[in-house]
């Protein structure tokens, strides 16, 4: 097998990650951006024009397509997301390639003061000589995760252009909204149709993961008392002074992002908007273990009660739905998926990573829904701001690994 798929996998993100596609939380819509289809559709476009049967674009936004078996074997799906990250400006994106990394800091024409070192980032150390991509420094990249689709993509394109390497049925699935916890429809496990199923949607080379943080929502909303501020002594209940409470009540030296890690949860203020007469926060409540998460939850709950008690003649309400669960509750019964992807790797003479992912992804959900789905690298980096970055060279070794694992699947031996 031609291992050399660097030039494919190149074009391939530079074009796509060009394309914004964006997710918005705050749209009740599915996909919630019209401008995921425009990736959705070039997607659905180039698989037919590869070859690929089955081809489609669902109704809840998901581009859905079949290569089929050369022999016997497990149905597998392979599962990327065409969106990014709505915390960061993602219009406009230029994609850069740097040629043979020196291994000096690199630097962001559009923003001077940018600088992406290896000091900061080891990983990228270990780079020198390879082909980097980065944007431009107003953006982040979207490699997260376009890398995926442009993995996906070109191991697809390889597999119908040699219908001799032996490998069993692959379904395709491209979806969108898997940044704002929205990927995965009811409806998909039974249109994928897949016996089990990987997201190329992970880190460094050889991670295979398939521990994910449990993630709830939360939205609480603060109701004050409006008056005009003449005349507002004994009467004014300002909401935006019980917000800020709120927030001052909550644990921030032990329980958020920026002060834990490793196995640790958090609750995570993502949004607080309004003003003195109401006032919403948004919160992400984060925990590798049910009953941790559980516990965040009426913790957050108490320290609503504990303010609305200072303040009886406000209204203070919190809601938290449920967003997705640790995959690891359901993999750990059948690891048949995970076990297949580390012999891939040891094939290829990779030692292989397992690593709890401090996020989620849509196979986590999928997970939940009955369709086991660990979660496998591509090399991205920095994801979710303008540092963002990826090995092209990355990216070939993990399209290597999974035309191997589809191999392995059918025949036991890689391709």
């Amino acid at each position: 097998m031609n291992n050399t798929f660097d030039q494919e996998l190149e074009d391939r993100l530079v074009r796509y990650a060009a394309i914004d596609s964006q997710s918005d939380e705050d749209s009740p819509a599915s996909p919630s951006t019209d401008i995921q289809f425009d990736l959705l559709r070039l997607l659905q476009t180039e698989l037919t024009e590869i070859g690929a049967q089955d081809v489609q674009l669902t109704d809840y936004g998901v581009v859905l397509a079949t290569i089929p078996g050369s022999v016997a074997g497990p149905t597998i799906g392979l599962l990327a997301h065409v969106d990014t990250a709505p915390q960061f400006n993602a219009t406009g994106v230029k994609p850069r390639v740097i040629r043979g990394y020196n291994g000096g800091d690199i630097s962001f024409p559009d923003d001077a003061s940018l600088v992406l070192s290896p000091d900061a980032s080891p990983y990228l150390a270990g780079k020198q000589g390879h082909d980097i991509i980065t944007a431009s420094g107003t953006t982040l990249l979207g490699a997260d995760d376009k890398a995926g689709v442009s993995i996906i993509m070109t191991a697809a394109r390889h597999l119908l252009a040699h219908p001799e390497i032996a490998h069993g049925p692959v379904r395709i699935a491209f979806t969108p909204d898997e940044e704002i916890g929205r990927g995965v429809s009811q409806a998909l496990p039974k249109d994928l149709a897949a016996d089990f199923a990987y997201t190329f949607d992970g880190g460094k080379v050889g991670e295979i993961e398939f521990e994910t943080f449990s993630a709830d929502g939360a939205e609480i909303t603060i109701t004050g008392v409006s008056i005009h501020p003449g005349f507002a002594k004994d009467k004014m209940v300002n909401a935006i002074h019980l917000a800020s409470k709120i927030i001052q009540t909550l644990p921030q030296a032990t329980m958020t992002p920026e002060v834990t890690d490793g196995a640790e949860g958090f609750i995570h203020a993502t949004e607080m908007t309004g003003g003195s007469s109401e006032m919403k926060i948004k919160l992400i409540l984060r925990d590798f273990e049910r009953e941790g998460l559980a516990e965040k939850g009426d913790l957050l709950r108490q320290v609503c009660a504990a303010v609305q008690a200072t303040e009886p003649r406000a209204k203070i309400t919190c809601n938290i739905r449920p967003q997705y669960r640790n995959m690891r509750y359901w993999l750990e019964n059948d690891m048949t998926p995970v076990d297949l992807a580390r012999d891939a790797c040891r094939k290829l003479g990779m030692d292989p990573v397992s690593v709890p992912i401090r996020g989620g992804t849509d196979g986590s959900r999928l997970t939940e829904m009955g369709v086991p789905t660990p979660n496998l690298f591509t090399g991205m980096q920095n994801i979710h701001g303008p540092l963002e970055w990826i090995s092209v060279q990355d990216m070939a070794v993990a399209t290597t690994f999974c035309l191997t694992l589809l191999g392995l699947a059918a025949t036991g031996n890689d391709q």
